[in-house]
């Protein structure tokens, strides 16, 4: 048997990467700048491994910056700036809203519909559902089991033209997604309720238990599914996800609730034997934010189920870290060493390593000031990277001195620590430890949550180790290791430090092993920039 395991390829596009679908034959990128690139057997029939720029083939030029885009099975749809809908790829059931006959596939962008606000379809699914401006619905694509919810007087099994949907549900249409021969919608109450309820609705085949419904006729229109499980006042819809004959659904209560196909598991129920017709609550698993269950959404893939944690604000979490650090009470102050020469240390850093009482912590900072004052620059410095590392071994003199005014079993401020680290953590796993030729150093979680991607997914993920981790910096020179420890607490690279270009394919071996090419800002382009303008003078 021929083994089927491939290792991760990158693809080299060279904009911002904005947004990723995939369908059952096609993969979709969506850039910041507006253009997509994709690939496909009825995308690029030429070559379908190679992403094109789709959306430059767009006829209208003035069309091409492109919104967002949806993947159906077969076919790839694009929502421009313009809020024009245009499709690509197979039209064997409609789904591009033409003829079959007379337009087979395409491989070029063809328009659809205009004034659409929303494109809904699925990754297994041959048909779909456009909204426009004035909430009304639309449908083109396989229709076989009722999946577009047109009704009992249209039962076509292709609906080659794009056609109105009738006797939708009242309410805000806040998402519909579609399986493979069914469709479900989220409905919310349009009153003046500070919290109006949410309701699921569906349509098309019930054949592997796709409708929530205890029936197995088909449904030809949106009807709602109902049950205890998420009827309660007290408790809402947060997010669904379907699959290409399952669904999940999260509630506000912190319920996760499945049903449908359980062919491969996709349930999580433990088994892959019983589907499950109406709705079902599993248990969910341990959640590391579970203050905030709004953060968390459910994702199905054709025959797999995922929950993951995404804040809302995930993209602007660093933003939102910065805004923190700049805030008056957090910025640099100012030390004086004994030649007069000038330290600046973040009020933050001292506030996390320092006593936090309140009435405490200036008199902790005058004390320090005055050892600082007494010490050369090159003391001083290591006086910092005491605390900022936690690391009493650099220096044993030095931290008999400031030891009694160093803290580090103290809390983060308790704002800080609700929103980014987790409320129930252990004191002593607020910092991450990264180990090199036997020494160990701690660095709050909350700095390197700040600069580097990769250690945000670490601390942030859902399925991460409560234990705390150790990355082994060892094969960083000492210089190396100074000016990578410099840059995490400050953002720059010593002036006084002389970049070569044998220290600069080191830190390149290292952020190349430990995926350094992840923060921001990015530690190479620092050493590069500081090297050439050194060699300039």
């Amino acid at each position: 048997m021929k083994n089927s395991k491939q290792n991760p390829s990158k693809i080299q596009i060279e904009e911002n990467i904005q947004k990723v679908t995939v369908g059952r034959y096609n993969e979709a990128i969506l850039t910041i700048e507006g253009n997509v690139f994709a690939k496909g057997k009825d995308i690029n029939p030429n070559n379908s491994k190679e992403f094109i720029n789709i959306s430059s083939l767009i006829e209208d030029k003035n069309d091409r910056i492109i919104q967002d885009i949806v993947s159906g099975a077969n076919s790839i749809y694009l929502l421009t700036s313009n809020q024009n809908a245009y499709g690509i790829g197979l039209n064997e059931d409609g789904q591009l809203g033409f003829d079959f006959k007379t337009l087979y596939k395409t491989e070029k962008p063809i328009l659809m519909m205009k004034n659409v606000s929303k494109i809904f379809s699925g990754n297994t699914s041959n048909h779909v559902i456009l909204l426009n401006s004035n909430q009304e619905l639309f449908g083109c694509g396989g229709n076989l089991f009722g999946q577009l919810g047109l009704g009992e007087s249209i039962k076509d099994w292709r609906i080659q033209k794009i056609t109105q949907i009738q006797n939708i549900p009242k309410g805000k249409i806040i998402d519909i997604q579609c399986g493979e021969t069914f469709s479900i919608m989220l409905i919310e109450n349009e009153d003046e309720n500070e919290n109006p309820k949410r309701k699921l609705y569906s349509c098309g085949s019930n054949q592997y238990n796709g409708l929530g419904k205890d029936e197995d006729e088909n449904t030809y229109e949106f009807t709602e599914i109902k049950s205890s499980l998420f009827e309660n006042d007290d408790d809402n819809i947060l997010d669904f996800s379907v699959g290409r004959q399952h669904t999940l659904i999260l509630t506000s209560n912190s319920k996760l609730i499945v049903f449908g196909s359980n062919s491969y598991g996709e349930l999580g129920t433990g088994d892959r034997i019983n589907d499950q017709r109406i709705p079902f609550q599993i248990e969910i698993p341990e959640l590391r934010f579970n203050e905030d269950i709004s953060n968390y959404h459910v994702s199905c893939g054709g025959h797999k189920s995922f929950i993951y944690y995404s804040p809302s604000s995930f993209s602007n979490l660093e933003e939102d870290l910065i805004k923190l650090f700049e805030r008056k009470e957090f910025c640099d102050i100012s030390f004086k060493t004994e030649n007069g020469e000038i330290i600046e240390a973040h009020k933050l850093i001292l506030k996390y390593r320092l006593n936090q009482n309140q009435n405490q912590n200036q008199n902790q900072i005058e004390k320090l000031q005055e050892i600082i004052s007494k010490k050369s620059i090159k003391e001083s410095n290591q006086i910092f990277e005491m605390i900022y590392s936690n690391n009493s071994k650099i220096n044993p003199k030095l931290y008999s001195e400031i030891k009694e005014i160093i803290n580090s079993n103290e809390k983060i401020e308790e704002t800080m620590k609700r929103i980014y680290l987790n409320e129930n953590e252990n004191e002593n796993e607020k910092d991450f430890i990264i180990e090199r030729k036997e020494k160990q150093y701690k660095f709050p979680k909350l700095i390197l949550i700040m600069r580097s991607e990769l250690y945000r997914g670490m601390f942030l993920s859902v399925t991460e180790d409560k234990s705390n981790k150790v990355t082994d910096y060892s094969e960083l020179s000492n210089k190396s290791f100074q000016i990578f420890e410099y840059w995490i607490y400050s953002n720059q690279i010593k002036d006084e430090i002389q970049i070569t270009q044998e220290i600069i394919k080191e830190i390149q071996r290292g952020i190349d092993y430990f995926q350094l090419n992840q923060t921001n800002p990015n530690l190479f382009d620092l050493l590069i920039n500081k090297f050439n303008n050194q060699n300039q003078n």
